[in-house]
């Protein structure tokens, strides 16, 4: 992938030389008028931004941002580079495709920007270390996520249940919702990414990130580090409704919102879409409790969105842009973005005051979090896709040993 990556680099580059210093198709700049294409990946977040970008129009009435949201963005932004095509300004997941592209030349450095004073640094250093640069930054930090579980508050109340604080206690209160005829989790595996909340949450906390950089380095497997955390996610099957492979994640949205399950294992994105489908509903949340000692249980969280920027802008378009970006990024225009999106925010003292959040808010003051696991594997390796490949046929033995071959695979062609 990293060569692919830097012969489309070499394309870009020509293309810019050819094309000269000026902005591209998705930006323009007619009689003092600048139109900047704003590329964002999530749905969800269509009217949030919409009400953002009005109210940045006002203030510049010179500069018009029309946003662009299309389904699989991640193979449409991928496609674009390929045709030298960059979009103006970008919103991206603080993941594999951000760590994919970021070292590829098409978004522009943010280094030195002063804004990155006013975002945590543990943040910072989170995406840096996607794309192994530790000093240079290729966009700016915006919102972060979180992996807890999402449950019932009423049913809990019903069922006489108590907020499990240990993997044990997870499967004991499993057990008792199923006693009482209750579904305990809702599962939609039929879209293979739906297994990752799961999976990161306790791949995170039993094996780490330290594993990763082992595994990079040939002092690990998959075979002898993640046996347990093969085992807990398949025992989840046990749990789940009668078609655990036949929903995708808008159907286990709406089924969750309705009753059909006590509790939900998604992340905290999936809120909005939940009480959309039933504003009556009682939420709450809970960290994922991976593990047996409920002291060393952390929160995943990650970075979920990075503003950023074509590199190829010049002039007052990207001046432009970068004004858009720093008015995203100002205090009041957070709050609203993290308040509809149920989202934290990454900037020092900005704070997500939901209630159905507020259980989360002690791992964020003591620093009891930890990243995303399958950010950190090497691109190419469809994660994903072989866990729920697992799922499916339950041999932890094989499953682990076909992780080691594919990231082995992997690794030689990069």
């Amino acid at each position: 992938m990293k060569k692919i990556i830097s012969t489309l680099a070499v394309f870009l580059l020509v293309g810019i030389l050819l094309t000269g210093c000026g902005g591209n198709q998705e930006a323009s700049n007619k009689d003092g008028q600048i139109t900047l294409e704003f590329f964002q990946y999530k749905q969800e977040a269509v009217g949030t931004f919409d009400h953002l970008i009005a109210e940045f129009e006002k203030e510049n009435p010179n500069i018009k941002i029309e946003q662009n949201n299309v389904p699989e963005a991640d193979t449409v932004l991928r496609s674009r580079l390929a045709k030298n095509d960059i979009p103006a300004i970008m919103t991206v997941n603080g993941g594999a495709i951000y760590r994919e592209l970021a070292s590829s030349g098409i978004y522009a450095d943010f280094t030195n920007d002063p804004i990155l004073e006013d975002v945590q640094e543990a943040y910072i250093k989170m995406i840096r270390e996607l794309h192994g640069d530790t000093d240079t930054s290729y966009g700016i930090p915006y919102t972060a996520n979180a992996v807890p579980i999402i449950y019932n508050k009423d049913k809990f109340k019903e069922l006489g249940l108590e907020i499990p604080k240990t993997w044990n206690q997870l499967i004991a209160t499993a057990e008792k919702i199923k006693e009482a005829g209750e579904t305990p989790f809702y599962l939609t595996f039929r879209e293979a990414w739906t297994t990752l909340p799961s999976w990161n949450a306790l791949a995170s906390n039993l094996a780490g990130i330290d594993f990763v950089k082992a595994k990079a380095e040939g002092e690990a497997t998959f075979k002898e580090g993640y046996h347990e955390v093969a085992k807990r996610i398949y025992s989840l099957l046990e749990y789940g409704h009668s078609d655990n492979f036949g929903n995708g994640y808008n159907q286990g949205n709406i089924a969750f919102a309705n009753g059909k399950s006590v509790m939900y294992l998604q992340g905290i994105w999936a809120l909005g879409q939940i009480k959309q489908a039933n504003p009556d509903i009682n939420l709450g949340v809970f960290a994922y409790p991976a593990v047996n000692d409920a002291s060393q249980n952390k929160l995943v969280s990650g970075v979920d969105t990075v503003l950023t920027m074509s590199a190829k802008l010049k002039g007052e378009e990207a001046k432009a842009a970068k004004k858009f970006i720093h008015f995203l990024l100002e205090k009041e225009s957070t709050k609203y973005y993290i308040e509809q999106q149920k989202l934290f925010s990454t900037l020092k003292g900005v704070y997500q005051q939901d209630p159905i959040l507020a259980s989360l808010q002690e791992y964020f003051e003591t620093g009891r979090l930890v990243p995303f696991s399958d950010h950190y594997y090497p691109a190419g390796l469809q994660m994903a896709n072989l866990i729920q490949e697992f799922l499916l046929k339950g041999d932890v033995d094989a499953f682990l040993e076909k992780l080691d071959n594919e990231w082995d695979k992997v690794q030689a062609r990069q």
